[in-house]
């Protein structure tokens, strides 16, 4: 053979062994990179076509499907007129009905990620299929307490019918926490090159599940035995459940780096116990402690100084200075996104209504847009990094708030178009923040990525929502005071909340005016108070959108964004 082939032949066979180093080591920190390449470096990574992964995603998947169709169905229940008719509930019991599951959420994924990668992410799992079996038997059976009574027999029926229906919201809102608690770490342990792209996917199920939840509110309106729509849980549910039961689950990242329990608990500190079992503490003294006790509203700051002093001792640290932050930006975040989202849906159903359509088109409008955004949110993560994408939502967000504040007598039309820039803008919240949180403090495991969802949750109920109303009262009375001083002082009352002493509307004194004018009066400032109060929550979005800032340039001086990576301890 002459001598040229030999040597080409040979260096063909060299390259083929050797891939050149220049082009691996740059592409080194790309995400798609396989898993045996990336043992050999010692970092943790997966490959993402892996099919058993890819499973295990779609089970998640569907079980935050499960997870969003029964917190939206039940609350459309609750403030609709079937579980009001049906049980003789008011408004105050229609309000602690609301809450039942919604408090239990948020606290249950912040205690369930303290001991998660202990009982394992299948035990979450099976713990969450159960909580939804328990949740239908027991609202099944509340439909039997009061169907084909009447009388004596049916108000006896209706408080027991309360009963099972109160306890079942709870049981709900724990297993709605755990899938959040067991779910969000197995995505970021499987693609944990690419963390905040797949947990837009996964949490791409939340907006799907309201779409569910939309249409079966539409399909079933005309239909009073409301035990279908809460029976349609048991389709997802089953799916997951038969879909994950035989799964394998992977262990945690941080238990795959060999990084210790404590070194987890270094990582939120003594800060993120303070805020997280703050907020944890605050919830539970407001739905548990009778108003008879008359305990102070400060409180609840006793039990979370001593949880905070014993993590103070034990972990010797105040936690990641940057985890610190992030916590102070989630809750504002979460506000802007769950609170300020709920009311401008409330908002737009009037205008809905007035031209003959059902207000659940809404919900249906917004969630299809949040659906397709989340799932294809990969090109814009890649383009502009998760600080990037998050500041440039902060600032659609505000802008969207500032538009629809300027629609109190606009077209439907004019209201669809500022309430998509908001949707827009709201889309990759929750799921980046997330990521955002996993790429950079990954030490923490499931603990600090599980704490900031509970965060947001707890942050929304506890400080958001009272916010809200002590902004619409303050605002709604202002109005009124200017249009009409002597209503205003007829029908005003003081009241006192978690952040300080407002003045408000008291609605018996108000629901008792017969004058025309006066409640013209009263009518036009409850208005403009409404949408005065909304322009005012922007400042919530301008704050973040600050923060974000902050963010891109503190990671300038680092070279730019870049995801932490845990090094392996061994092959597996």
């Amino acid at each position: 053979m002459p001598k040229l082939c030999v040597r080409k032949k040979k260096f063909l066979e060299t390259v083929r062994i050797y891939p050149r180093p220049p082009a691996r080591a740059k592409h080194f920190a790309k995400p798609n990179l396989p898993l045996t390449l990336c043992r050999q470096s010692g970092l943790l990574r997966h490959s993402m076509n892996n099919r058993h992964d890819k499973i295990l995603f779609w089970g998640c998947f569907i079980a935050i499907i499960t997870t969003s169709y029964a917190f939206i169905s039940r609350i459309i229940l609750c403030t609709g007129t079937q579980f009001g008719t049906d049980f003789g509930l008011d408004k105050v019991s229609v309000g602690e009905l609301v809450g039942a599951g919604i408090w239990p959420f948020g606290v249950s994924i912040i205690i369930f990620s303290l001991f998660i990668d202990r009982i394992g992410y299948k035990v979450a799992m099976l713990f969450s299929f159960v909580s939804y079996l328990i949740y239908t038997t027991l609202v099944f059976a509340a439909y039997n307490a009061v169907h084909g009574l009447s009388g004596d027999a049916l108000i006896a029926g209706q408080k027991h019918g309360y009963q099972l229906l109160y306890w079942g919201s709870i049981i709900l809102g724990l297993g709605n926490g755990s899938v959040e608690a067991y779910a969000n770490p197995i995505v970021a342990t499987m693609f944990n090159t690419d963390k905040t792209k797949w947990l837009n996917r996964l949490h791409a199920g939340w907006p799907g599940g309201l779409v569910l939840g939309g249409l079966c509110t539409i399909a079933l309106a005309a239909n009073p035995d409301w035990r279908i729509v809460i029976g349609l849980i048991l389709v997802p549910a089953i799916t997951f459940f038969l879909i994950l039961i035989s799964r394998k689950f992977p262990r945690s990242e941080r238990e795959q780096a060999g990084i210790s329990y404590l070194t987890m608990l270094k990582e939120l500190g003594a800060f993120g116990a303070l805020v997280g079992f703050g907020l944890v503490f605050a919830q539970l003294f407001q739905v548990l402690v009778p108003a008879q006790w008359n305990w102070p509203q400060w409180a609840f700051w006793i039990p979370t100084a001593i949880v905070v002093l014993i993590f103070a001792a034990i972990t010797k640290s105040i936690g990641r200075l940057l985890l610190a932050f992030i916590i102070i930006i989630m809750m504002p975040q979460a506000i802007t996104e769950l609170g300020t989202n709920g009311w401008i849906t409330s908002l737009m159903e009037d205008p809905m209504k007035a031209a003959g359509y059902n207000p659940a088109w809404v919900l249906v409008y917004t969630s299809v847009i949040m659906l397709v955004l989340r799932f294809f949110a990969g090109p814009l993560i890649h383009k502009f990094s998760p600080p990037g994408l998050l500041v440039t939502c902060s600032a659609l967000a505000a802008l969207g708030i500032l538009a629809l504040s300027q629609t109190a007598h606009a077209g439907t039309g004019t209201i669809f178009a500022a309430a998509t820039l908001f949707g827009v803008g709201i889309t990759f919240f929750w799921p980046t923040i997330l990521g955002l949180t996993s790429e950079q403090c990954p030490r923490g495991g499931a603990l600090t990525l599980n704490t900031m969802g509970g965060i947001g949750m707890l942050a929304v109920g506890i400080l958001g929502s009272p916010f809200l109303g002590y902004m619409q009262e303050s605002s709604t009375t202002q109005q009124l005071h200017l249009t009409n001083p002597a209503l205003y002082e007829q029908i005003m009352v003081k009241k006192d909340y978690l952040l300080g002493a407002y003045v408000a509307i008291d609605p018996i004194k108000s629901a008792a005016i017969t004058d025309t004018q006066a409640q013209a009066d009263l009518q036009a400032a409850t208005t403009a108070g409404k949408f005065s109060a909304l322009g005012k929550m922007a400042i919530f979005p301008i704050f973040t959108f600050v923060c974000y800032i902050a963010l891109i340039l503190y990671f300038k001086t680092k070279g730019g964004y870049k995801p932490v990576q845990l090094a392996t301890t061994k092959t597996e």
